[in-house]
């Protein structure tokens, strides 16, 4: 899906766009291995999948993806020690996998669960907070993944004091291991601590910043404008290091609930409206667009977090040839390719 010769102006670094974790458009598809801690799983049997998603992603020209961050089943689980050496066990296994990631150009990244806080206000939770990221950012070191490669998470908890929880969770950062500290990211979210908040977190912390448009329209108070937002965030990340941003376009379909009446006891279906910061099945081309030109001149790749995927992306790049060639040639996609 390279660009070739055309009308379009010509991109010679292409932006990447990627999805995450599940592949929709083979079923069979599996992204880590799921079975329980009484069979006995491993990260080796995961990174087989992993292999296939890669060929996967080759065949279909997609450049970046998020590994499931189960990838090493019950790897920091503090009750099961017998889990603990999965990631040494299977350096080789990862080293090689790596090599197919340069040899593909994928960017990779990880995206802990939201279990994951480096701000709280229990030192245990932030403490297995912190072996969970350092793990997954071990991961990618063994992969031998360039700084591109990186861990995200949110700010976590606000704890009824905003400004202490940004502050607790700067003290974290400056405590965490040195593999960790270079491979986290942070992100706005839309519920607790948006742009502005993260912002503030990286003055005090240095560390690089995730932009998330749907968040950011979710929670956005000090009505911050989006270019000069998204530009602050892209200067956060190192010179050398092409930052990325979370796109994802929010769920208008009434939603189909099942809950206990209270009055009959009984199990019911209601409709409900949708909510702001649902994600929808596939990503709205009009809003990417319109996105894309209000950033035009800027750098970044872009994470996709619809719930249809990799269907989702392939979509995506059909209807932005389609309606906004423009920004089509922004990522490489050739006219005279279409996904099926």
């Amino acid at each position: 899906m390279r660009t070739t010769a055309s009308t379009t102006p010509a991109v010679t670094t292409p932006l990447r766009m990627g999805f995450a974790v599940k592949v929709l458009g083979r079923p069979e598809q599996k992204s880590h291995d799921a079975r329980r801690w009484q069979q006995a799983p491993h990260l080796r049997v995961s990174l087989g999948y992993v292999r296939e998603i890669f060929a996967y992603l080759k065949e279909r020209e997609i450049t970046m993806y998020r590994m499931s961050s189960d990838l090493a089943p019950y790897l920091t689980h503090p009750d099961m020690p017998q889990f603990r050496n999965q990631v040494a066990q299977c350096a080789d296994e990862l080293r090689g996998l790596g090599a197919i990631a340069r040899e593909q150009d994928l960017r990779l990244s990880f995206h802990p669960s939201q279990y994951i806080i480096l701000n709280s206000v229990d030192p245990k939770l932030t403490a297995q907070s912190i072996h969970d990221i350092e793990s997954q950012a071990e991961i990618l070191d063994r992969m031998e993944q360039g700084p591109e490669a990186v861990v995200v998470v949110h700010v976590g908890g606000v704890y009824d004091d905003r400004a202490a929880a940004r502050e607790r969770w700067a003290r974290t950062y400056e405590k965490l291991p040195e593999r960790a500290r270079r491979r986290l990211v942070l992100e706005n979210d839309d519920v607790s601590f948006g742009a502005a908040d993260v912002l503030e977190v990286h003055r005090l912390t240095g560390v690089p910043l995730i932009f998330d448009h749907q968040h950011f329209w979710c929670l956005n108070p000090e009505r911050l404008e989006l270019r000069p937002t998204v530009e602050a965030f892209l200067r956060t990340w190192p010179a050398s290091v092409r930052p990325k941003l979370h796109f994802s376009s929010p769920r208008t379909e009434m939603r189909e609930v099942k809950r206990k009446n209270r009055t009959t006891k009984k199990n019911e279906t209601v409709l409900l409206p949708p909510v702001l910061n649902g994600h929808a099945d596939y990503n709205h081309p009009f809003e990417f667009a319109m996105m894309m030109r209000q950033l035009a001149g800027l750098e970044f790749d872009v994470m996709l977090e619809a719930k249809a995927k990799d269907l989702a992306l392939l979509r995506l790049r059909n209807d932005l040839l389609r309606c906004a060639p423009d920004v089509a040639a922004r990522f490489g996609l050739d006219a005279n390719v279409v996904d099926s």
